[in-house]
């Protein structure tokens, strides 16, 4: 249940069912990092688990999908209902502290991540164009098309840029875990903020 006020819990819970997957995705912005992630694609698995650990949101994932033709679907498809699930927690936005940005690095790759809640999607995403094409049964060239998904239903504004780095698991996970850094300090109620952070009075 959805508690989409400035003094409550602030919760999201989205479905999403089609002829290529069925996807559950449950997040408590105001949680402790507590994962539960089953998309069957194990590396997938372990970025949302980075996502929450480290944006200390509770985070329930359950996704079912057409494995058998390749992993697009299912990624594609848990990244919209994740942005959808993120948007609801949210709410009002009511006293959050909106803009934010992290630096992490993970041995020989740096990501910088800079986030507005804005409530107008735009990705800008940048990273080394040679790395391995495949980390398991996860596609690389996918992870931007993630954030573009996330983005398209969370309605903000993620600038994700890795401008060195070899290892593709490396380059892909300090990317998640920027994100969630960015993500929970940009969305942290700040006791100083009146209202909406907005001279427009929305988001």
């Amino acid at each position: 249940m959805s508690q989409p006020t400035s003094t409550g819990r602030r919760t999201g819970r989205v479905e999403r069912a089609t002829k290529e997957s069925s996807v559950l995705v449950e997040i408590d912005l105001d949680g402790t990092g507590e994962v539960d992630v089953e998309t069957g694609i194990g590396f997938y698995d372990h970025m949302l688990g980075q996502l929450g650990k480290h944006g200390l949101f509770d985070l329930k994932v359950r996704s079912i999908g057409d494995l058998h033709v390749d992993s697009h679907h299912t990624v594609e498809d848990t990244a919209l209902a994740l942005g959808g699930a993120f948007r609801e927690a949210l709410g009002d936005k009511v006293g959050i502290r909106r803009f934010a940005d992290a630096k992490v690095p993970l041995d020989e790759v740096l990501a910088e991540v800079t986030v507005d809640l804005s409530g107008r999607p735009f990705l800008v995403h940048t990273e080394p164009d040679r790395m391995a094409p495949m980390i398991g049964a996860y596609d690389t060239t996918l992870t931007r098309h993630i954030f573009e998904s996330f983005v398209a239903q969370a309605q903000i504004c993620l600038h994700v840029h890795v401008p060195y780095g070899r290892n593709a698991h490396h380059i892909v996970e300090a990317q998640f875990k920027a994100v969630a850094r960015a993500l929970r300090a940009a969305s942290e109620r700040d006791p100083r903020v009146v209202g909406v952070p907005s001279t427009k009075g929305v988001l």
